[in-house]
């Protein structure tokens, strides 16, 4: 595959991360949530070319590179101070969250079993990855995964504005917001984004929060294929399956951790690094832009969206307060 067809898109992921930086510098205005903003625009006003989708779906390959980097700035002491803490909130807040949309899915709207099981797994793991690895475990319709999918993207695009909002209203500590954002929000590149909008520590527990919430999606998955595997269509997944869907940047990320806990890295070298993946993030985050699609938006009905919403507000409340008490 030739490495010029990726090129256009790269150059527009580029351009838009310098604006943003641009933009904050004359306006003050977040540059991560800039280049959001700068992709949003860019897909739904004005749309993008074919020619340049291979380069702009690059995106998730720089965040996870970001990430893999940011373990640099971490150590172990650092994630273990309040490890407990994350991996309780963690497990409260997910295990209530798929219970919640189940309950309000199948008992009180109605829903179909598959796609209420779509939306726990979305919104109680990490968005639309988690959407598409236990459709395909369940062998949910087509359809089913589209519309869990918009469902999930419409409180992406939602919780990356309010976040920071109920944040500075509530004047909450780097700590706090950061965990807070890892256990409550859905996808991956909106909780990092919210996180360094915040602070710098704030985006660090955001990341390493959502990654260990992340890991969960195993055991998600395998729970799910064994529910369904009582029904003649149900199927079980396979090793290879469940590495597939594995983010492997956790891998990458939590080597990082163990060479900075060494020692071994300069205070130069931890600055070179810092910039890298700070540049690293606003690339992704003109890409992030590009997938919120006001039509695909527009396919989510209000039932999904509903369940959803009170999952939602029921995970953020639980988590805030819990936090509050033991941080």
């Amino acid at each position: 595959m030739s490495a010029r067809r990726f090129l256009p898109g790269l150059v527009v992921l580029c351009l838009g991360a310098v604006l943003a930086r641009g933009i904050e510098l004359v306006l003050g205005a977040n540059h991560l949530l800039v280049a959001i903003g700068l992709g949003f625009v860019l897909a739904n006003a004005v749309g993008v070319p074919d020619r340049l989708e291979p380069g702009i779906a690059t995106h998730k390959l720089w965040l996870g590179a970001g990430i893999v980097l940011m373990g640099a700035s971490l150590t172990l002491d650092t994630l273990l101070e309040a490890g407990v803490v994350v991996v309780a909130v963690i497990a409260l807040v997910t295990g209530s969250t798929i219970v919640v949309v189940e309950l309000l899915s199948r008992n009180v709207f109605g829903l179909a079993d598959r796609l209420g099981s779509l939306l726990a797994a979305g919104s109680g793991i990490c968005g639309v990855s988690a959407i598409v690895a236990v459709g395909g475990a369940i062998r949910a319709r087509e359809s089913q995964v589209a519309y869990a999918a918009a469902t999930v993207l419409l409180f992406d695009a939602v919780t990356i504005v309010v976040f920071p909002i109920v944040g500075d209203v509530l004047e909450l500590s780097g700590t706090v917001f950061g965990i807070w954002a890892g256990v409550s929000m859905f996808s991956t590149g909106p909780v990092v984004a919210v996180g360094f909008a915040h602070s710098d520590v704030a985006g660090q527990w955001a990341t390493v929060t959502k990654l260990a919430r992340n890991a969960l999606i195993g055991v998600v998955v395998l729970g799910y294929a064994g529910y369904y595997a009582r029904s003649a269509d149900g199927s079980r997944p396979t090793v290879r399956t469940l590495w597939d869907e594995f983010p492997k940047f956790v891998l990458g990320f939590l080597a990082l951790v163990l060479v900075a806990t060494a020692g071994v890295l300069s205070p130069d070298q931890l600055a070179a690094i810092e910039n890298a993946y700070n540049w690293l993030f606003v690339l992704a985050f003109v890409g992030l832009g590009t997938e919120i699609r006001l039509t695909e938006l527009r396919k989510a009905g209000p039932l999904p969206v509903l369940v959803v919403l009170i999952a939602l507000l029921v995970a953020s409340t639980l988590s805030l307060a819990t936090l509050s008490v033991l941080l």
